[in-house]
Formats: structure tokens, C-alpha cells, sequence
């Protein structure tokens, strides 16, 4: 009786909240009780939920990964395997519908996957089929994908179906299972060139979202669908109607992603009408989305080959090459998810599932001898790379210890040399000399060397001076070139704020090059590994690693 009150006192709290929308902070401190006393009473199952609902109502996307990480945690006390399911799946699709990190969502996807096998949850096994999917069809593969997402909607169509009577959020959950798996299944066909079943399945979907409010956020996708498939018809007006009135769904629902696809369209959609000044406003938005996120989907390439033809067209030397830039970035980005994910999705997921479905197969003797070579050549692979990584985790200790006994003896940014003015060359007046000394000097102080985009010009103009007789005298008086120079400031200051201040060392390596004015990653990376004799990443770890024996 008293197990029954305290459930109820649990539905009770969630009725508090359950009526905001998605992403609203004032649900908070109302999951806060709930989750207070689900700890207070060490009820883990509820502190998941609890921790669920934070995920689901904070506006804030770090705050969405924190509660999702403590739903792990819960889950794991909790011991319940279903519920380990969810949790990882969850922090996937924080990853993969808020930050656009297809490797780190498919890592926590096959994580559920592992716990998955032996689930009796049908609804959970296929939510977590479903994100499989979408990282399938991110990487092209629309054949298998479809495959996926037509099972998954057989599954929730049979669901609705079959639980018309029930509780009306185990309804709501199969309705938005099946209208997410349609809309997927859209975008295969799409890319497969099966239009016809493309125009069949927008049908649906907007039949099936038009009286019902709840799936307005679905509805947006099938009108953005819908328009895709009005420009392809050459209907472009009609094209635009439809992709105007899908914007609102995307741009409430923070999905930059899809967002950036209606631009697309909207921008081609003008391009159809002969309106090419309008249709390159609706291309630079992609190009400002994926300046912010750092993101873009295979399909929106073509984005950036009208940017710069239009740039081409235009004389435009200057952008033309600012996008030719940004285009060879968006390949990088695509290149990279594509070569980690590829392998990893049919390894870990692929293989595993052809793996149980050829098991079955096989005879029992045939089984042992693949096991045993296998085991014999992953045990052969495993000390060769231990043996590797135990190599070069002691180089790296090595060099990490030589440039703390080098910082600890230079205590400051760069070493200077006191070099008499007379020993150099006569060229250069001695009174001016010492003058642009102490200029450089005050430069050096106020960590000007920060700034972005900073060069021998710019320099010399604030220094008062020219470009030639500042490169002088760096040359004389520093003993290196201007850019030499540059960069020793910044990895030596850089490096002395990872050393001083623990803060640092939780940064990415994107916003330790920002921070010391370097505007790449590879080129901050490459420069501190020229300076210091060791990559900034190892760097980072060893001085964790370093502070946490202290402690």
C-alpha cells in the first residue's frame, strides 16, 4: 500500500510539468522535487525518469548531455537492463538531433545495442533500430536503411494498432515512432529514386498529421518533404509554399540540420524562377549554419559549387575562394565522420547481426576452429598494439616531463636575450631599435599576439614602424622571423595557461587555438607539436593524469 502511495506521488509530481512544451526551463524545478525524492528513496528507476524528463525540458544543449550522462549513472545503480537501454539511447540522440556528432550518437547507439539482444521491450529495441538507421542513411547507405525503417514501421503501425485502448502516451510514443521511421524512409526514397513511393509515403504523413496538433514537429518534415518533391516536378512555386510553411517546425525544434536543407530548396526553388540574388541569400544561411556547428549533410554540398560558380560569375575573387575554402572544410568534416563511422557501424552492428544469423548455421566443430583463430589473431594483434601504445605512452612521458622541467626553469612566455644594440647590424639606428624593443616588449605583455589574423603589416602600422624594418629586427634582436616569432608566443602562452590553470586542460583543441589567435586546429596541433616536441592532446592527458596523482 505504501509502494502504491509513493507511485502515486510520482504521477502526481510529473502532472506539475508534463504540460509544457519541449525545451522549457520552467518544467525544472518541478523535476527537481521529483528528482530529489526519487534519490532521497533510492528509487532509481523513477531518478531516471526524472533525469529523462531534465533531458527533454532543459533549453540548454550541455545541460541536455549532463542530465543524460546522469541518467546513465542512474541506470546503472538501478541495475535494470531495459533502462541502461534508454539511457544510452537517449544521450545518442542528445548527440545526434542537438550537436549533429554522428560518431560519438552511433557509439552510444551500439552501446544500447549491446544490451538490446535480450530485451523483451519491443518499443526500446526498435527506437534503438531506428537511430541505427539514420546513421546509416547519413553514410548513404539508403538500401539497408529502408530496409531498417520499414521494419520499424510495420512494428509501430502493428502497435498503434493493436493498443488503441491503452494509455495515451504509449499511443503517442508508437505514433511518433511510425511518423519519424515514415519521414526517414522518405529521405531513402528519395535518394533511391523511387519517387513514386516517395509521393505515396508524403501522402501519408500528411494525412495522418493534419487533425492532430501533438505532431506538428512531424508534419513540418513531410511539408519540407513535400516541397523537395514539388521542386523536383519543377513546381516552383509550389515548392516554395510548402517549404516556407515547414520552416516554423524546424527553426522551433532547433533542428539546423533539416533547417538547412528547406534553405536549400527554398534557394534552388528560386533559382527554378530565375531569381538567382534571392536564391543566394537562402544559400548563405547554410553557409552561417555551418560556420556555427560545423556541420553540413552530404546532399547540401552542391550549397557551396553555387556559391562559388555565382561567385565565378560575379568576379568575386574574394568569396570565391572563401567558399572554395568552406567547400574543402565540409568534405573534411563528411570525410572524417565517414571513414570512422563506415567501418565501426558494420563492424559493430553489421557484422554482429550476421554474426547471431551464422551462428545458428554453423556446426559446432566448424565454430570452434574460426573462434580459435580469431582468438589467436586478435591475442597476436593485441600485443603487438599494446606493445605500440606502451612505446609511445613513454615518449610521450618523456617529452611531457622535458617541456615541464622547461617551463618550470623559464617561468615566463619566451626566453629574451639582452643583446647589445652595437653587435648588430649598423643598419638599423640604435635609438629607434630600442624603441620598437620596448614596443615589442609592451606587445608581448599585453598578449596583443592573441588577436586573429595578425601579420607583419598590421604589426608595423600599430608599432609605428614599417614591414621591413620590424622584420629586421625580429630577425636581429629575436632570432627568428616574424611568423617564427608569432607562433612561439602563442603555443608558449598557451601552453603556460594548460600548466597554470586547470580550467584549460577541459577545453577542445578548436578553442585552444582560439584562444591564442590560431585560427586551424591542424595548424595549432602541428605548431605546438614543432615548439614543445609533443601533440597538444597528449599534452592535455598527461598533465590530467599528472594532476590527478597529486591529489
Amino acid at each position: 500500500m505504501l509502494a502504491q502511495q509513493s507511485y502515486d506521488e510520482y504521477d502526481q509530481l510529473r502532472s506539475r510539468y508534463e504540460h509544457f512544451e519541449e525545451n522549457n526551463d520552467q518544467a525544472s524545478p518541478f523535476i527537481q522535487q521529483y528528482i530529489n525524492k526519487a534519490k532521497k528513496e533510492k528509487n532509481y528507476e523513477k531518478l531516471v525518469q526524472g533525469y529523462k524528463d531534465r533531458v527533454f525540458f532543459s533549453s540548454d544543449n550541455e545541460d541536455k548531455l549532463k542530465y543524460a550522462d546522469s541518467m546513465i549513472w542512474a541506470a546503472n545503480l538501478s541495475d535494470i537492463e531495459d533502462l541502461k537501454i534508454v539511457a544510452h539511447i537517449d544521450k545518442g540522440v542528445v548527440y545526434y538531433y542537438h550537436y549533429k556528432k554522428f560518431q560519438l550518437a552511433l557509439n552510444e547507439y551500439l552501446e544500447a545495442y549491446k544490451y538490446s539482444k535480450n530485451t523483451k521491450n519491443d518499443y526500446i529495441k526498435f527506437q534503438n533500430l531506428y537511430h541505427i538507421g539514420v546513421v546509416k542513411s547519413y553514410l548513404g547507405y539508403y538500401e539497408e536503411a529502408s530496409e531498417i525503417f520499414t521494419k520499424c514501421i510495420i512494428h509501430y503501425r502493428g502497435k498503434v494498432k493493436a493498443i488503441i485502448k491503452s494509455h495515451p502516451n504509449e499511443i503517442y510514443n508508437n505514433n511518433k515512432g511510425y511518423l519519424n521511421s515514415l519521414h526517414q524512409l522518405i529521405i531513402c526514397y528519395r535518394h533511391l529514386g523511387k519517387y513514386k513511393e516517395v509521393d505515396s509515403a508524403i501522402q501519408r504523413g500528411l494525412s495522418e498529421t493534419a487533425a492532430n496538433p501533438e505532431y506538428a514537429q512531424e508534419r513540418g518534415y513531410f511539408l519540407l518533404s513535400k516541397g523537395i518533391s514539388e521542386y523536383r516536378n519543377n513546381r516552383y512555386q509550389h515548392a516554395l509554399t510548402y517549404l516556407n510553411e515547414s520552416l516554423a517546425s524546424m527553426k522551433n525544434n532547433r533542428d539546423f540540420a533539416r533547417l538547412s536543407v528547406n534553405y536549400f530548396y527554398i534557394g534552388k526553388s528560386y533559382g527554378g524562377l530565375k531569381n538567382t540574388h534571392e536564391s543566394v541569400v537562402y544559400y548563405k544561411k547554410i553557409d552561417s549554419i555551418f560556420n556555427r556547428h560545423q556541420f553540413i549533410l552530404p546532399e547540401l554540398r552542391e550549397n557551396y559549387e553555387l556559391l562559388i560558380d555565382y561567385s565565378k560569375k560575379h568576379n568575386d575573387q574574394a568569396n570565391q575562394l572563401y567558399y572554395t575554402s568552406q567547400l574543402l572544410k565540409a568534405d573534411s568534416i563528411m570525410s572524417k565522420d565517414f571513414s570512422y563511422l563506415s567501418p565501426k557501424i558494420h563492424k559493430d552492428y553489421d557484422t554482429s547481426t550476421l554474426l547471431d544469423e551464422k551462428n545458428k548455421l554453423q556446426n559446432i566443430n566448424y565454430l570452434i576452429t574460426v573462434i580459435i583463430i580469431v582468438l589467436i589473431t586478435w591475442a597476436v594483434g593485441l600485443i603487438i598494439l599494446f606493445a605500440k601504445r606502451h612505446k609511445k605512452a613513454k615518449e610521450i612521458k618523456q617529452k611531457y616531463i622535458f617541456l615541464e622541467e622547461k617551463f618550470m626553469n623559464e617561468q615566463g612566455i619566451m626566453e629574451k636575450e639582452d643583446i647589445p644594440v652595437e653587435e648588430k647590424k649598423h643598419l638599423l639606428h640604435e635609438s629607434k631599435v630600442e624603441e620598437l624593443l620596448r614596443k615589442l616588449q609592451s606587445f608581448e605583455d599585453r598578449k596583443d599576439f592573441t588577436q586573429k589574423g595578425l601579420t607583419i603589416s598590421k604589426l608595423a602600422t600599430r608599432l609605428g614602424t614599417n614591414s621591413n624594418y620590424l622584420s629586421q629586427v625580429i630577425n636581429e634582436y629575436k632570432g627568428v622571423n616574424f611568423n617564427k616569432y608569432l607562433s612561439q608566443l602563442r603555443i608558449q602562452y598557451i601552453t603556460a595557461l594548460l600548466f597554470e590553470d586547470k580550467r584549460y586542460l577541459k577545453y577542445s583543441i578548436e578553442t585552444l587555438a582560439g584562444e591564442c589567435g590560431i585560427a586551424s586546429r591542424q595548424n595549432f596541433s602541428d605548431l605546438f607539436y614543432e615548439i614543445n616536441g609533443i601533440r597538444p592532446t597528449d599534452f592535455i592527458k598527461s598533465r590530467i593524469q599528472e594532476l590527478e596523482e597529486e591529489e
